[in-house]
């Protein structure tokens, strides 16, 4: 992991730290992992990390704190845990780089903290001493404002904080700025909630993905009184992100649930449910009420709404009094006393193709024939709607009443449609489009199927554009790139995200590494990944980051689209279907039938110019049209 050389004097999110650190700075690491790994080790606080949940261990605190004794202490610095990140509600401290004692030079990186986003970097912008670390490297989950350690400015004075603790420090921060006050018998406190309980495991919500600020309880997979086994899922919670399950790491039984199904924008950490170790326990909480919780109610989604509007009524409307000319009377100079038409020969043609009734027409010729200027000149008389008499209408509406449904936005559609406008109102969008033969990689991909006598493994040919995508990034990196406001990042590695549509809505899970991998080891993981995306059961770490994406619709019947980018990705490429066209070719026939299908780069034209995505496409054709290539 390389340290960037370039400091950030601006911290992502609003810094916690006071006095010297007010000002402290950031360094972001290029790669960072997302928690998601499985831990039965305690952390500080009584949280338990676990790979869905944290459980929070109610009622079991020891005996009261001996009383302590504050002796005078040098002027010192209480150093807090600062927002690393705009979303951060706790950090890891992955490393400290100074130690007990060692001095702090304007600028030198004082610890690592992992956040929700990735692992940062701090530094002093004073000289100090390192007088005490208070919290250990490698301690989870520690919440935002706990003090971490303490400077002084004098190296004499660091020996003073030999024995000071990080309760200690706590119940400095916590003390109020006022002199202290004389002894007085302290006022009775109210018992928290489950003081009086028996032992029992709380369980909150946890963060489930790194932007997650409120969740959805979609469905309880488990009643009150049901045993639970480790493993057993629990729940399923709706994030900003996708659908999660979270389950048990220790066996119990469900004494209550807290927050009911159907309930929207639950905050984080807030009590979902509690487990106790036995069943006889369970009664003990059928009237518990967790402060805070009675107010959150569940919000069920609004029924189908039919749109009645009113019936208005239709005014009748007035008796239309006859015209004088219904239909002009026939010109008798035009007709003699057997009826025949005095008409010439043209007139009667144009008559017959305008669809003239000659008896309309008033001629202007000897003896009132009809001639050719007065069917040219002839216009239609308007025909006098028939009378209406006035009367009552019964009251109808003009049209049927429409129906219509409400659907309540879910935090997945919340979100989807708040990056998508990001995107389309601060990327530069540009398109460019291409078809490619894939004569060559169905014979491939046919052939190579039929070599598997198992059926085991069945490629399709998006595995095949997975590929070349992930290798024409490497020929051309610029379209493996990200736009980060300062720098533009590009990427060694090809973290391919497909575009997933589910019932919840569009999630694109990653193919890391997909240049280093071969067609088998893709199908496999594009096969898994699917599938647990329309389950909903995708961890945060499988659909979040990517460096390049590809959307299809071919199987849709589309032949073409424009793709919105997925910042802060440069790049989206669409897939259209394939169908027959001709080619010319130098043959008898003199043209081809070939398998052609287009597809369409959008590209963010901050990363990448015209030039550069016509060279990515150039690439990605060849990889296609020539698909050994591939294997080179």
């Amino acid at each position: 992991m390389l340290r960037q050389a370039a400091r950030l004097r601006q911290c992502v999110g609003q810094s916690l730290l006071r006095g010297r650190y007010r000002g402290v700075s950031c360094q972001a690491r290029r790669r960072y992992s997302v928690t998601g790994c499985r831990s039965r080790t305690a952390a500080p606080g009584g949280l338990r990390p676990t790979r869905q949940l944290w459980l929070h261990r109610a009622g079991l605190q020891g005996p009261a704190a001996s009383a302590r004794r504050w002796y005078s202490l040098p002027p010192h610095q209480l150093v807090p845990l600062p927002a690393l990140s705009p979303t951060m509600q706790m950090g890891t401290i992955a490393r400290w780089e100074k130690e007990e004692g060692e001095k702090i030079n304007e600028g030198d990186l004082i610890a690592e903290v992992e956040t929700d986003k990735a692992t940062v970097g701090f530094e002093c912008l004073e000289e100090c001493y390192m007088a005490k670390i208070l919290i250990p490297a490698g301690t989870r989950d520690v919440p935002l404002g706990t003090v971490i350690c303490i400077t002084v400015e004098k190296p004499e004075h660091i020996a003073a904080f030999q024995d000071y603790t990080a309760s200690d420090a706590a119940a400095a921060v916590s003390a109020p700025s006022a002199g202290p006050t004389p002894p007085s018998t302290p006022p009775p406190t109210a018992k928290p909630p489950g003081s009086s309980y028996p032992s029992h495991l709380k369980i909150t919500l946890p963060a489930l993905s790194p932007t997650m600020t409120v969740g959805t309880v979609q469905r309880w997979e488990k009643k009150v009184g049901e045993k639970l086994k480790e493993g057993d899922l629990l729940a399923e919670i709706e994030t900003d992100k996708a659908t999660i399950g979270f389950e048990v790491q220790e066996e119990g039984y469900l004494a209550k649930i807290l927050i009911a199904e159907g309930t929207r924008d639950v905050p984080l950490g807030t009590p979902l449910c509690i487990i106790v170790e036995k069943k006889s326990d369970i009664s003990t909480f059928a009237d518990y009420v967790e402060t805070g919780v009675a107010d959150i109610v569940p919000q069920s989604p609004s029924p189908a709404t039919i749109a009645s509007p009113t019936p208005q009524p239709i005014t009748a409307p007035a008796a239309l009094s006859p015209a004088a000319a219904a239909l002009p009377a026939r010109h008798a100079s035009a007709v003699d006393s057997q009826g025949r038409m005095f008409a010439s020969p043209l007139a009667k043609k144009l008559a017959a193709e305008k669809g003239i009734d000659l008896k309309q027409v008033k001629g202007t010729g000897p003896d009132g024939q009809i001639r050719r200027k007065d069917i040219e000149s002839f216009v239609p008389p308007k025909i006098s709607p028939t009378p209406v008499v006035a009367g009552p209408l019964p009251l109808m509406a003009a049209l049927p009443p429409g129906t219509f449904t409400d659907v309540p936005i879910s935090n997945i559609r919340k979100v989807i449609a708040q990056r998508l406008v990001l995107s389309k109102q601060t990327i530069p969008h540009y398109y460019l489009s291409v078809d490619i033969n894939m004569d060559k990689v169905l014979e491939l991909r046919k052939e190579l199927n039929e070599e598997d006598k198992s059926k085991s493994i069945k490629l399709s040919v998006n595995d095949f554009l997975i590929k070349a995508s992930a290798l024409s990034c490497l020929k051309v990196p610029e379209a493996n790139s990200s736009w980060l406001d300062t720098i533009i990042r590009q990427n060694h590695v090809v973290d391919v995200s497909v575009a997933v549509s589910t019932a919840s809505g569009l999630i694109t899970p990653i193919v890391f590494n997909a240049h280093n991998k071969g067609l088998v080891a893709i199908s496999k993981d594009v096969a898994t990944l699917a599938a647990k995306a329309r389950e909903g059961k995708l961890k945060p770490h499988e659909f979040q980051g990517g460096t390049f994406t590809i959307s299809n619709l071919g199987m849709f019947g589309i032949k073409n689209f424009s793709a919105i980018i997925n910042p802060p990705q440069a790049c989206i490429l669409a897939v259209g279907g394939s169908d027959k066209r001709l080619l010319p070719a130098e043959n008898e026939r003199g043209f081809d039938v070939a398998n052609m299908m287009s597809v369409t780069l959008s590209c963010d034209h901050r990363v990448v110019d015209g030039a550069v995505g016509a060279q990515w496409l150039a690439e990605f054709k060849k990889f296609l049209e020539k698909p050994t290539t591939m294997i080179l």
